[in-house]
């Protein structure tokens, strides 16, 4: 049991590490709320050799943590909203065995941003914010699939080491 909390918090601090290095060069693209989302690659990585539930607990800390520490709390809740649906459709593809990481990952990305564009419409019943749609649709498959090459070979190279680190902490 120690051996799976520290594994979680060093992939905790892992993905919170990305995400600060990520705020120091936001993508200057004009619209607001577009990140690479450099810290998925822990979320994406970890989904083929970790249990969902500990997959969430890394996300769900590491999108708190951001959010007191480099954010707002309005931004904490785009964030989270994002990441559970994100989280979700994730978890869902990469059950089925269907979907290589680049296909997991860009669904995550379009699917963090349509969360966070409802919940922006929820908060402002704002028509205009439809106009964001198209590019937020776009930069969430540009950024997953890009986040999806990058954590594909990340699978590729650590999945042997993983399993067998997964596997050794699951007989102890």
């Amino acid at each position: 049991m120690a051996k799976r909390i520290t594994t979680c918090g060093l992939l905790i601090a892992l993905a919170f590490v990305l995400s600060y290095l990520e705020s120091l060069a936001p993508i200057p693209i004009g619209v607001p709320g577009v990140k690479l989302g450099l810290a998925n690659l822990v979320v994406l990585t970890t989904l083929y050799w970790l249990p969902a539930g500990e997959v969430l607990l890394i996300s769900i800390s590491r999108i708190a943590l951001s959010g007191l520490l480099f954010g707002s709390l309005t931004g904490m809740l785009f964030s989270l909203c994002g990441g559970l649906l994100s989280f979700a459709v994730m978890v869902l593809l990469r059950k089925t065995d269907r979907f290589s990481p680049i296909g997991v990952s860009v669904a995550g990305g379009v699917f963090h941003n349509l969360a966070q564009l409802a919940v922006a419409w929820l908060l402002l019943h704002a028509a205009g914010l439809a106009a964001y749609a198209p590019f937020l649709l776009l930069s969430g498959i540009v950024a997953g699939a890009l986040v999806g090459v990058i954590g594909g070979l990340l699978i590729g190279r650590l999945q042997p080491a993983a399993k067998k680190a997964v596997d050794e902490t699951e007989q102890s």
